[in-house]
């Protein structure tokens, strides 16, 4: 058993330097690409990961074998290793799962004062693009991280198709209405154009406010699942670290079974807590089709 788990950490630390290099052996024949690629680039993006979807996977795959072998040699059990690898291979992704909520929460935070930025300038005088381009270098940080491409795409391909990159970049149904707002401000234009963007600041601060009561009334619930799912492990893990009786049994096929039976349960029941406790998603219904985006 031991030499299979060398032999499995040796393959898998030499796929996951190979995927990290750009160098990882290829074992498929060649096909077209899958549509999912392009939304795991796209959700790697949104949370600030400079890496493609293989480089990210192949070193969640390492963290988890580094998780395994430091757990087995402290419980001697590879059957109780196995939980704590798993839950440490997939760390990688809900900590940038939470980044990208966060990144995204702030672009939606910062879309009031950012129509307030846009409605000033306008009065100033500036045309729509020239204000978004302005709030792209003077507006909230979190505008400026979404927009920092916008002046660039403006003169290459038009504001239209501009607006349309971004508001794909952020896939977000709030940002969807307020971008479709801009672009339909953009092409009808009119001396309305300020009085539906202090609106639309308005509504947008109000739908802020209910999402954040809605966010702090599940808060404890989620924390609670979290404890309830992790601490059993923590337990086993510390009671087999010593020899003995306990140790001796996660290490019989009884034991190998009972844990094998509990993680089945523990996933099933952190399955439906995550399904009770997700928020209800928006669809977006202003997405716009794959061919009108401009090329990253």
């Amino acid at each position: 058993m031991r030499l299979l788990a060398a032999l499995a950490t040796g393959f898998f630390s030499y796929l996951a330097v190979g995927f990290a290099t750009g160098n990882a052996p290829n074992f498929r024949r060649s096909r077209t690409p899958r549509q999912g690629a392009g939304a795991q680039a796209l959700w790697l993006s949104q949370a600030g990961v400079d890496l493609t979807p293989r480089q990210f996977w192949a070193g969640s795959m390492f963290v988890g074998l580094l998780g395994f072998g430091f757990a087995w040699a402290l419980s001697g059990a590879w059957v109780v290793a196995a939980v704590p690898a798993l839950t440490m291979a997939i760390l990688p992704r809900a900590y940038f799962s939470r980044q990208r909520s966060r990144r995204l929460a702030e672009t939606v935070e910062a879309w009031p004062d950012g129509l307030r930025d846009l409605t000033a300038s306008i009065q100033a005088g500036r045309s729509l693009p020239q204000a978004i381009e302005s709030m792209a270098a003077t507006g909230p940080p979190a505008l400026r991280r979404a927009f920092d491409r916008f002046p660039t795409l403006n003169q290459m391909f038009g504001t239209r198709a501009a607006l349309e990159t971004i508001k794909e970049d952020l896939a977000d149904p709030t940002s969807d209405r307020v971008v479709e707002v801009l672009t339909l401000a953009y092409e009808r234009g009119g001396s309305s154009v300020t009085g539906i963007l202090s609106d639309l600041a308005d509504a947008v601060t109000e739908d802020l406010r209910t999402l954040e009561e809605i966010r702090t009334a599940e808060l404890e619930q989620k924390i609670n699942a979290r404890a309830v799912f992790a601490l059993p492990w923590f337990v086993l893990l510390m009671i087999t670290i010593r020899g003995g009786p306990f140790r001796e049994f996660y290490q019989s096929p009884a034991g190998i079974v009972t844990v094998v039976l509990g993680g089945v349960l523990s996933l099933i029941g952190l399955l439906i807590v995550a399904r009770l406790s997700r928020d209800p998603a928006e669809t977006r219904v202003f997405a716009a089709p794959q061919s009108t985006r401009v090329p990253s």
